[in-house]
């Protein structure tokens, strides 16, 4: 367990790290410390070999109510109340979006899989950062809003790039425009999830036990395949046909590939090194 940030915690057992929002805001509100810990955090994970999958997931009885906005006054507030607010403020103001645009950004750079586990309400922020992960589970309690507007803010960490490649443009542009709640049966059927459990716990159980089975896959293949799928998202199918080609061809050599092989001949369950 890593004790050194504020506004998570990180647990490492087997190949897995979770990664478990914690606040200190009431219902894990993403602050200040968040905004500056969330991209270091995902750095360390992807640099560290023993890291095979993320799972992402909120402490208490939610996974997030999204941006702090008590919590930024202090920094958002000199940059949105000047009497001036000429071009210093605003490239200020510019710089601090592009700062926190890297808490969700680290997501989607991140080479291992990551997973979102959704309990409770999941705000504005906390659309952000699932739209960039992997896939989403959630519990049957989850709640969704893209509640950006209601505060006067257009969403610009990530949503309203991401979610129209999982849900659609419709779907995304009604929960932009309204700002309107969706439940767990309907975030379902719109895609934004992949498979709806009874409980936080039964979430938690299944979850888990993805991620296990992802680590016990060959780690470098499974990063492989996250890569090229995300070259491959603005692409033609030639194009992605062509990428996946060359990537095997530099990468499909390895000793993970010949203890498949052995594995499948001497009829027992392979293990991967990620070598």
């Amino acid at each position: 367990m890593d004790g050194t940030y504020k506004s998570l915690r990180i647990e490492k057992a087997d190949g897995i790290a979770e990664l478990v929002l914690t606040g200190p805001g009431k219902g894990n509100a993403m602050g200040p410390d968040f905004w500056r810990e969330m991209p270091e955090a995902l750095r360390a994970l992807d640099a560290d070999d023993a890291v095979r999958v993320v799972l992402v997931r909120g402490e208490g009885s939610h996974f997030t109510y999204g941006l702090d906005l008590m919590g930024m006054m202090e920094s958002l507030g000199p940059l949105l109340t000047a009497e001036s607010n000429l071009a210093r403020e605003r490239s200020q103001l510019l710089k601090l979006i592009g700062e926190m645009q890297q808490a969700t950004e680290g997501v989607a750079r991140c080479r291992k899989p990551v997973i979102a586990a959704v309990h409770g309400w999941c705000i504005g922020g906390g659309m952000d950062l699932i739209a960039a992960c992997d896939f989403r589970y959630c519990s049957q309690d989850a709640k969704f809003s893209l509640r950006e507007v209601k505060v006067g803010i257009v969403a610009d960490l990530g949503a309203l790039q991401r979610l129209p490649r999982i849900i659609g443009e419709g779907n995304t542009r009604e929960l932009a425009y309204t700002g309107g709640d969706v439940d767990a049966a309907r975030a379902l059927r719109m895609g934004l999830v992949n498979e709806v459990f009874p409980s936080p716990e039964a979430l938690l159980t299944e979850a888990r036990a993805t991620a296990r089975r992802i680590a016990d896959n060959p780690p470098l293949v499974i990063q492989g395949a996250k890569q090229v799928m995300e070259y491959c998202a603005d692409k033609s199918i030639a194009d992605g046909l062509r990428y996946v080609a060359v990537w095997n061809s530099a990468f499909l050599q390895s000793h993970d590939l010949t203890e498949a092989f052995s594995a499948f001949a001497e009829r027992r369950p392979p293990k991967f090194q990620g070598r």
